[in-house]
């Protein structure tokens, strides 16, 4: 795919989006990738249905937020939508209650594309949404937009999980669990996006990033502090640095040599040392340790993880820069990054010339 290519076509999904204008006092949070099934041993949501629809209910809802769906929600790919509504009748009328409000915003993904063509949908359906704030763009889509083999192979794709991975009971295979693929997607979009200055927040790879660092990325960067701040700590400050590399090394490792390959440097997308904070990702909700979302309040960005108590992840407990928990429940918010939005254009702006 020519990139000179795929920028006019981005261009032009980007004008053709609906555009809301956001205030700093509000609330929003971008969720992708739910994958509701029939809730059988085949639907990728069922393990996390009690954890997404309680952080939906008792947090984003009781808090005002405004709820972006971002795509890949409905895994019309291998169930069909009758046994997905009466499989997630609880989780739907929880978005009706955002669409009550005037809150929610449905975007559709290569997954759920299916439901452009009902004449009687539920909510209405959009292929992005530009947030607007202080004149700058804030781009919400799903992301399949950008993956080639998504463009070329489309109905074959289709075919084979639908007829083939249902019946075999296989978990879908796709752009997530392909290193190559996911990365060049993510290149595309982050070409594009530093090409017009804008910041996107898509989902589809299932990998969540910020200010268009990887897991892996914010981890090394991690490292690489602690080590800097190594030879003048004192002995137990020391001590507790040995075992956070260590902590942090061990999961690196765990992210496998695949994913290595197309992540060694901090810079994934370029050969420039400063990477340009211009795409965000919201991972996905059907992750075995939890799920992840994008929350946009008070004129920042953050990268969160909800977890059941006691099921994250080492590191996240250390990494992460605050934890809440939702009263009477067995689950709890990490916030693992934030950023001032004024500074993310602000690096976008003078780190992105060419």
């Amino acid at each position: 795919m020519n990139f000179s290519d795929f920028l006019g076509g981005f261009r032009e999904f980007l004008e053709a989006s609906p555009v809301l204008r956001i205030e700093d006092g509000e609330r929003y949070v971008f969720m992708s990738d739910l994958h509701m099934g029939d809730g059988g041993d085949s639907d990728d949501l069922q393990p996390n249905r009690e954890l997404a629809s309680t952080v939906l209910a008792r947090w984003y809802l009781e808090r005002g937020y405004t709820l972006i769906l971002g795509g890949d929600i409905e895994d019309l790919q291998k169930f069909k939508a009758g046994p997905i509504r009466r499989a997630w009748g609880g989780l739907y009328e929880i978005f009706d209650a955002f669409a009550a409000r005037g809150a929610l915003w449905k975007l559709v993904g290569n997954h759920d594309l299916a439901l452009l063509r009902e004449k009687e949908r539920r909510y209405p359906l959009h292929h992005g949404l530009v947030l607007e704030r202080n004149g700058r763009r804030i781009f919400c889509f799903h992301g399949h937009q950008a993956s080639r083999l998504f463009a070329k192979y489309m109905y074959i794709s289709d075919f084979v999980v639908r007829y083939l991975s249902k019946p075999m009971k296989y978990k879908n295979a796709s752009i997530s669990s392909d290193s190559r693929q996911r990365f060049k997607a993510e290149r595309r979009i982050y070409r594009a996006s530093k090409r017009l200055a804008l910041v996107s927040i898509c989902g589809h790879t299932h990998r969540p990033l910020f200010e268009s660092l990887s897991k892996y990325d914010s981890l090394r960067w991690s490292i690489e502090e602690l080590l800097r701040e190594y030879p003048g700590a004192s002995p137990d400050r020391k001590a507790r640095i040995a075992q956070l590399v260590d902590l942090y090394s061990k999961e690196c490792s765990r992210l496998g040599k695949a994913e290595l390959r197309w992540g060694l440097s901090k810079s994934l997308y370029e050969e420039k040392s400063l990477l340009i904070p211009c795409v965000f990702n919201s991972g996905c909700a059907t992750g075995k340790h939890g799920m992840t979302a994008i929350e946009i309040e008070g004129g920042r960005i953050g990268l969160v993880h909800w977890a059941r108590e006691g099921s994250a992840r080492p590191y996240l407990l250390e990494e992460a820069l605050m934890k809440d928990s939702i009263d009477g429940t067995a689950f709890s918010r990490y916030l693992l990054k934030q950023a001032d939005l004024d500074y993310v254009f602000a690096r976008i702006d003078l780190l992105g010339k060419e």
